[in-house]
């Protein structure tokens, strides 16, 4: 395992500090397989890094309440999400967020699978029905076959609402049509009673 350059500096550091130190900076750098530029400039940069570790632990504050919000646990993209929705909002990049989580051994534990609902998609799966039509619609009449399907329409800035249309298989014609703001069944419904 590869030591730090900056814990070779601080070793460094605290080896010139002491009072019967003998030995020259020069010779500390050429034993820690350092430069003595970059000691130098490690030393002189020594604020910057103490206003960037205050800083990262004030966005990892930031970071961790978006985490706990709502009582479970998110990964970065879910972090990024929730940061945009708070007042105001909080512009911070992924790669920050997921650096963060990373630094601060903040982890966000992968949801397991459903048993349940894996059991429910597999019998679903293996029960596939009869195909009794064939495609061949007209061989069966009118009225005999019906088609149905629901659909959405966007009006520009009126609430989107659903569409349920009832078509003969044979004919071709539209039954009947309702339309509804809401996915319940009662307007499915309204469209088999008005193709009576």
């Amino acid at each position: 395992m590869s030591v730090p350059a900056s814990a070779k500096y601080d070793i460094i550091r605290e080896m010139t500090r002491r009072d019967n130190n003998l030995l020259n900076i020069t010779w500390l750098c050429n034993a820690a397989g350092v430069s003595r530029s970059g000691y130098y400039h490690y030393l002189a940069t020594e604020e910057l890094r103490q206003w960037r570790e205050g800083q990262d632990r004030k966005d990892f504050l930031l970071i961790l309440e978006a985490y706990q919000f709502r009582g479970y646990n998110k990964g970065a993209r879910g972090i990024y999400m929730r940061l945009l929705h708070v007042k105001p909002p909080i512009h911070m990049n992924i790669k920050k967020i997921r650096r963060l989580m990373k630094k601060f051994s903040l982890l966000c534990p992968i949801r397991k699978a459903n048993p349940y609902r894996r059991a429910a998609k597999a019998i679903t799966a293996a029960q596939v029905a009869p195909n009794l039509l064939n495609r061949e619609f007209e061989t069966h009449g009118p009225r005999m076959v019906l088609l149905t399907d629901i659909t959405y329409i966007i009006n520009g800035k009126a609430p989107r609402c659903y569409m349920c249309t009832i078509i003969d298989a044979c004919t071709k014609e539209l039954l009947a049509w309702t339309l509804s703001t809401s996915l319940e069944n009662d307007f499915v419904l309204e469209a088999v009673n008005l193709s009576e």
